[in-house]
């Protein structure tokens, strides 16, 4: 089963990325990872305090996807698979897409404004011949119908 890999943070181009690769995957009869990555400087380390940092971090992460998961048993039919990595967002992103043979799209959500599309898009573009599959760029002020009409 091809797979559709799409990133879950606090960004607000997450969810049109969510709804397009659930989308996409109920009309291909593919499946979705979500791959949430807790990145170094949200754990403090310390006696105790990053154990209790890392659980608090699971737990939102845990709370935001049941949201997107949720939505895309009842709307779409697809059943997702939540991955948590701790690291660099981007280093623990392409080595996601290296572990898993069957993701075939990876879907990032482009910011708005002038300020770029991102980092993780930006180092992501910079590796582009070495990906093991290809990538969907979902603007975030894509409108739901627009977004729709194309998945």
């Amino acid at each position: 089963m091809r797979k559709f890999l799409v990133l879950l943070d606090e960004s607000p181009e997450c969810q049109n990325a969510m709804r397009f690769a659930a989308m996409r995957a109920a009309r291909t009869q593919g499946g979705v990872v979500v791959l949430s990555i807790i990145p170094p400087e949200a754990i403090q380390h310390g006696i105790g305090v990053a154990e209790l940092m890392r659980q608090e971090a699971e737990d939102r992460i845990t709370s935001q996807y049941q949201v997107f998961a949720h939505w895309m048993r009842d709307s779409q039919g697809v059943d997702p698979e939540l991955v948590i990595r701790e690291g660099d967002p981007s280093a623990q992103l392409l080595a996601h897409l290296e572990s898993d043979a069957e993701i075939g799209v990876l879907v990032l959500g482009a910011a708005p404004g002038k300020g770029g599309p991102g980092p993780i898009i930006s180092r992501i573009l910079r590796d582009l011949s070495g990906l093991p599959c290809a990538i969907t760029l979902i603007p975030a002020e894509l409108s739901r119908d627009r977004l729709e009409a194309i998945a």
